[in-house]
This record gives structure tokens, C-alpha cells and sequence, in this order.
């Protein structure tokens, strides 16, 4: 059974904003592409669309690669049944997405196209106000490695990304927000970007692993005063940062493990990414949070 015949699961009560409170947020773009994650992908726009009363554009994306096979001299060859079943198959994944919002409370939208799936997710990211995607390549056969992909779209874009957990989470923006903070223009430009939707939170908490002060660096007081005049009312708590601050996967498990405790519903983060010759290079916590995490992330640059 492949995804496409996957779009139904466990039934969750829909979001509902905060009385009188926009969240700014009203296009949402979701990368759709024929992958296990996709009905997280798909349910997780769905409620976030719901809350925000959002538009929900569906981005259908099929890798130009996936069209291409060499052959065993180095030729370039299109495989005629290799396009015809991938043409199925792509056919049954947006058959079965439009049948399911022809039914939900959303207004959306549907296309379809071939090309690169960053490139394409950039430049429809433009008029968005936040992007939902996976870690997930969309074949492993074909398409490039998931961290490359997302790499690609996180240097680019300036639109934030929403990437589900790994497990089924719920993506509710109304309940607890969780915002993983030390003092970056990249962590204060994703919090700028997203501010609408730390409104609708019933609580905003502010995380902050204290380490040694860093030249260009925000404290988290200056946080908390401009959150306040967006009228978010946040609270500080600070940890002391493992003995090996180099350790990213210990930063990343103690994140991780507070947004557990208090039932986040997702993380809000800075993402560091740079390009050097076509490969896109991330901060160690940003790896690895990437690569993997339960609770969902609101990441920008």
C-alpha cells in the first residue's frame, strides 16, 4: 500500500483561534510529493490552515529526475513505462488530496508540476506566509538527499518552514508555542516572521541554553519586551549549556526534552545554512533537528 492510499488518519479536533486575534497568516503553501510523510504533511496544513482561517495552496511536485535513467553506456534515456507508471501513480496522489479537501472546511487550491522541488517550493514560497514540508526525499532512487533539499529551500526561501514531527503530532498553533532562543538574527528573523502565529499560542515559552556571550547577540529580555508590544506574553527560562557546548546532539536532546515536558505543540527556531559550491551546510543543532525530531519545527533563516 503506497501513500496515496494513506490520506486517513486518526481523527483529531480541529483548531480554533484565540477570539478577535489574527495571526497574519494567510497562504499556506504545502509541498506535496508521493512520500510517507505526506499525510502529516497534508493534515498538519490542514489545521494550521484552519486556525489561522488561512487559503491552503497545494504544490505538487514531481522531481525531473524521476523522468531520467541512464543507460549502461552513459546515454541519456527516457523510459516510456518508467513515465507512464510514475504518471499514474502522481495522478492517484492528487486524485486522492483533491477528494479529501473537496470535503474539508479550508479553501485551497491545486497544481501540479514537473521541475526541481526546491527551486519550485522557493519561488512559490514567495507570496506565502509559511511553507509546509518534510524531511523526506520523494524517492530515494531519484531525488536528492532530503537535508540537501531542505538546505536549498531554508538558504532561500524567506518564508518560514513548517516540518511536521516524526511522530503523528498534532499541529494545533493555539496550544503551547516553544520558542528556542540564543540571542542569532537568525533565531530573532524566524521569531519577526512567525510572530502571528506565537499570538494564537495559549502559551508562549522562551528556552534559552546559556553559554558564553557571543558578539552580536540578543539576551532574552529584549526578547520578552518585543514580543510583549505584539501583545505575546512569553516566559524566560534559562538552562546552563552542557559542559561540551560543541556537543549539538546533547542541545538538541535537552530542546527536545523540554517541548516534551511541556506539551509544545511546536518549536519556533533560527536555521543556519550557508551554500559553499552548490552544498548547503548547517549549524549542528540545526542538523540534527532536522534530521530528526518529534515534536514539530517553525523554522526560518
Amino acid at each position: 500500500m503506497g501513500p496515496q492510499d494513506q490520506l486517513e488518519p486518526p481523527s483529531r479536533a480541529s483548531a480554533a483561534p484565540k477570539e478577535g486575534t489574527g495571526s497574519g497568516v494567510k497562504t499556506i503553501l504545502l509541498h506535496v510529493q508521493n512520500d510517507t510523510s505526506l499525510v502529516m504533511r497534508l493534515e498538519a496544513a490542514l489545521s494550521l490552515a484552519r486556525a489561522c482561517e488561512a487559503h491552503l495552496s497545494c504544490l505538487h511536485v514531481t522531481p525531473i529526475e524521476a523522468y531520467v535513467a541512464f543507460d549502461k553506456v552513459g546515454g541519456l534515456l527516457v523510459m516510456n513505462d518508467v513515465m507512464k507508471a510514475l504518471d499514474e501513480q502522481e495522478q492517484a496522489v492528487r486524485t486522492k488530496i483533491e477528494e479529501k479537501l473537496r470535503n474539508e472546511d479550508v479553501s485551497w487550491d491545486y497544481e501540479q508540476i514537473t521541475g526541481y522541488a526546491a527551486s519550485q517550493i522557493v519561488s512559490h514560497a514567495a507570496l506565502a506566509d509559511l511553507v509546509v514540508t518534510g524531511r523526506e526525499p520523494h524517492r530515494t532512487d531519484f531525488a536528492a538527499p532530503a537535508l540537501r533539499v531542505l538546505g536549498d529551500i531554508l538558504y532561500r526561501a524567506r518564508t518560514p518552514l513548517f516540518i511536521p514531527g516524526d511522530k503523528y503530532a498534532s499541529a494545533d498553533p493555539t496550544e503551547t508555542a516553544m520558542i528556542a532562543w540564543d540571542g542569532s538574527y537568525e533565531a530573532a528573523n524566524a521569531i519577526r516572521s512567525s510572530v502571528g502565529l506565537l499570538k494564537l499560542a495559549s502559551n508562549v515559552h522562551v528556552l534559552q541554553i546559556i553559554e558564553e556571550a557571543k558578539e552580536g547577540t540578543f539576551p532574552g529580555t529584549r526578547l520578552l519586551e518585543y514580543l510583549s508590544r505584539h501583545e505575546v506574553h512569553a516566559e524566560l527560562s534559562t538552562i546552563e549549556a552542557p559542559v561540551d557546548i560543541s556537543d549539538d546532539e546533547v542541545i538538541s536532546a535537552t530542546l527536545i526534552a523540554r517541548a516534551t515536558a511541556i506539551n509544545a505543540s511546536y518549536v519556533l527556531m533560527g536555521g543556519y545554512s550557508h551554500s559553499r559550491i552548490g552544498e548547503y551546510i548547517f549549524g549542528g543543532v540545526t542538523r540534527t533537528l532536522l534530521a530528526a525530531c518529534p515534536v514539530p519545527l517553525i523554522i526560518a533563516h
